[in-house]
């Protein structure tokens, strides 16, 4: 670990150098990648930095027992000793967290995608609580969101959303939504009082560059016709909606809610590299896990992540068997909690496999 801790910290080091350097300065594409890389490195080479000192005080310390002391000073020398030993565990603890297998997406902007599944308008419902639970956690994140596609349904739910969330880390704490999310509650069409279960899928995906997925334009097919609102009916006569295909893989994405065709068409390729993107990613995992996880599944409700119980004021998280009794305050992006149990068990599976190789 320390053979490793002295190569990032001579990499950090190496890099302040480079920001300085005139060259470099003048270069905005190597001073970006060269200040991000170093972003990266820095929590690390900080607790690094931190662990180096109090190793010194320790030996320091330890050293000074040796010596001819009096009582209260021998007293003072061995609760500094235990206060050093119990700060330089919780270092290493941390570094050995620091130091685990980062997500080279954990830092880009996502794409999330909302369906309506099992259960007809009232799951149509419940995606629109899911949209709106995301803007607000977004939101208390400093992220920026942008609707990118809306398939509005009769009673005003959402058939279909699809919208980015923009901000540091926003992969990093999303990427857990992937999957289905069931509800359970009484729904505004039932007049008899009955609860009803329905679900709705989520996939959330890392936004990709033109850089991280080419779209060669002989590769597309584009397609235009008119905006429709909510039960299809035309919101205009121009044909500024927008359905990209891309031909070699049959992925496609449509837009209509931007201002222009072009503008359309811009957010339409935006969605269809997220996709494509997605999609080599389960491929990737797929040959290191031997298996393909399935992010967003069928919408069955067998197949769920989440439940939220509005009669019991309930949420639970199948995957780490944490349950909260506090439904409004999560669906009012409240999800702070959720994201740091989930990341906590990312890293207790990450360490524990690495423990075990």
């Amino acid at each position: 670990m320390l053979d490793r801790l002295q190569a990032l910290a001579d990499r950090y080091e190496k890099l302040s150098e480079l920001l300085c350097d005139p060259d470099v300065v003048n270069d905005p594409a190597r001073l970006r990648s060269y200040a991000k890389e170093q972003s990266g490195l820095e929590e690390a080479y900080r607790a690094y930095s931190e662990y180096k000192t109090v190793i010194e005080q320790f030996t320091g310390a330890k050293a000074m027992l040796e010596e001819k002391l009096d009582d209260e000073m021998r007293d003072m020398v061995k609760m500094e000793i235990e206060e050093l030993d119990a700060r330089k565990t919780e270092l290493e603890e941390s570094i050995r967290i620091l130091l685990l297998p980062k997500d080279p997406n954990d830092g880009k902007n996502v794409i999330v995608e909302i369906r309506g599944a099992a259960g007809g308008e009232e799951a149509n419902l419940f995606a629109a609580d899911l949209y709106r639970m995301y803007a607000k956690y977004a939101d208390s994140q400093g992220w920026r969101t942008e609707l990118l596609e809306a398939n509005v349904s009769d009673l005003g739910g959402f058939k279909e959303v699809i919208f980015t969330i923009q901000g540091p880390e926003a992969y990093r704490k999303m990427k857990y939504e992937s999957g289905a999310h069931r509800v359970q509650r009484v729904p505004e069409t039932e007049s008899g009082g009955r609860i009803h279960t329905s679900t709705s899928t989520v996939v959330v995906m890392p936004e990709a560059e033109e850089v991280d997925i080419e779209i060669l334009d002989k590769d597309i097919r584009v397609d235009t016709f008119c905006s429709s609102g909510a039960g299809g009916q035309s919101v205009n006569t121009t044909k500024s909606a927008v359905r990209v295909t891309h031909v070699p893989t049959g992925i496609v994405a449509t837009c209509q809610d931007g201002k222009s065709q072009n503008d359309n068409k811009a957010k339409a390729l935006q969605v269809l590299r997220a996709r494509i993107m997605d999609i080599k990613l389960q491929e990737e995992e797929a040959k290191v896990s031997g298996e393909r996880r399935e992010k967003i599944g069928t919408g069955d409700r067998s197949e769920r992540i989440r439940t939220y119980n509005f009669p019991q004021s309930r949420v639970t998280d199948h995957r780490i068997g944490l349950t909260l009794h506090k439904l409004d305050s999560v669906l009012n992006g409240d999800m702070d909690e959720i994201v740091q149990t989930l990341t906590l068990a990312e890293q207790a599976a990450l360490l524990e496999r690495e423990n075990m190789g």
